[in-house]
């Protein structure tokens, strides 16, 4: 496996009870790029996330992250090796503040995650780190708010926070707009171009326009497989990918 490559997959196959959801897909990752997933609704972008940071097995095919074989691992093999992920649904806590939540990451990544069983005066000690991340998102004005008071864009921007408290090598980004609107787009697109400064990021994104801006690299999925690669102007020129789109005339 080429040095240049943070994370590849040789033959990725995923099959559910004879339907063949991924087959053979080959995804070459370089390091310190963002690489988008794209391809239309069962294409099986998310179906390739899941098996990457292995929420699902695979069926055969293997995973290789900074040269190795993770096809085995557990999910939390995986985080600990710096291959974290944010799901397409928010995931955080909502009942907690927003500084709890990145601090109950920061627990994680410390080995202090029995300190919920102490009390709060122990783990005040990850707050300077907890609202140097928070400030990084931009949301820092609402570190004493229940998480679950938070605006859509905000929750999405702390998510990133609390996934950046485990200092990630690679951050898989499943739909980061999904559900924003135009000002919180423009909000998170800035976010993940500063936090892909010192990462990997790969992300599946249905907003074209935010690939097209974000995107080193785009590799294109259809019924499975991948049918195009390349940079957004080659992939939105390829008659094939237009044809996958049925008609919408890009990429």
């Amino acid at each position: 496996m080429s040095g240049e490559y943070i994370l590849q997959t040789v033959g990725l196959t995923k099959t559910f009870a004879g339907f063949t959801a991924v087959n053979k897909v080959n995804l070459n990752v370089r390091r310190g790029t963002i690489h988008a997933l794209i391809g239309p609704n069962g294409a099986g972008k998310t179906t390739c996330f899941n098996l990457i940071t292995k929420f699902l097995p695979v069926s055969d095919g293997k995973i290789l992250y900074r040269g190795r074989d993770i096809t085995g691992a557990a999910p939390h093999t995986v985080a600990r090796l710096g291959l974290v992920r944010s799901f397409q649904i928010s995931a955080v806590f909502p009942h907690l503040s927003v500084l709890e939540n990145v601090r109950v990451a920061l627990q994680r990544k410390l080995g202090t995650s029995y300190h919920i069983w102490r009390p709060e005066s122990s783990v005040e000690v990850l707050n300077d780190r907890a609202l140097e991340l928070l400030s990084a998102v931009g949301v820092q004005s609402y570190a004493s708010l229940p998480a679950v008071e938070l605006p859509y864009g905000r929750k999405r921007a702390l998510e990133i926070a609390t996934t950046l408290a485990l200092d990630p090598d690679m951050l898989l980004l499943d739909e980061p707009m999904a559900g924003m609107g135009a000002e919180d787009i423009q909000r998170t697109s800035a976010l993940i171009r500063q936090v892909a400064q010192d990462r990997t990021v790969l992300m599946v994104e249905h907003n074209l326009s935010v690939v097209a801006d974000l995107s080193d690299h785009i590799t294109v999925l259809a019924r499975g497989e991948v049918l195009a690669e390349g940079s957004y102007g080659e992939v939105s020129a390829n008659p094939q990918v237009i044809e996958a789109y049925m008609g919408t005339g890009h990429a």
